[in-house]
């Protein structure tokens, strides 16, 4: 059995230079846990897999295409592949989400 605890892994340096750790990387899916501190958020950006978001902690505004929800803790959200989505922390508490991606994406996401 293999356990993993979030805060164990390496923060990942990325274009949206926000808390983001890797703790799931097989063929089949790969999952992301992002932390988000109050004001932060990921850049706008399409991703060439599905994607779903659950929110662990906090309120993050999702947005997904032309729409944008501010969403709590126990929710997913789905973003199919291509759609531009990104995520914000427009709060005063930090927020976390875990992100899957399935499949793995074997191509690297668009930053807009």
């Amino acid at each position: 059995m293999k356990i993993i605890n979030w805060k164990d892994q390496e923060v990942l340096k990325t274009p949206h230079n926000v808390d983001v750790r890797k703790i799931y990387d097989y063929e089949n899916a790969q999952v992301m846990h992002i932390r988000l501190q109050p004001g932060e958020a990921l850049k706008p950006h399409i991703t060439p897999v599905n994607v779903f978001f659950y929110i662990l902690e906090g309120i993050v505004d999702v947005r997904v295409g032309d729409e944008t929800y501010s969403v709590s803790e126990d929710y997913l959200i789905e973003s199919p592949a291509g759609i531009v989505h990104n995520l914000s922390n427009n709060s005063s508490s930090v927020s976390r989400i875990m992100v899957v991606k399935s499949p793995r994406p074997t191509t690297s996401s668009r930053i807009l």
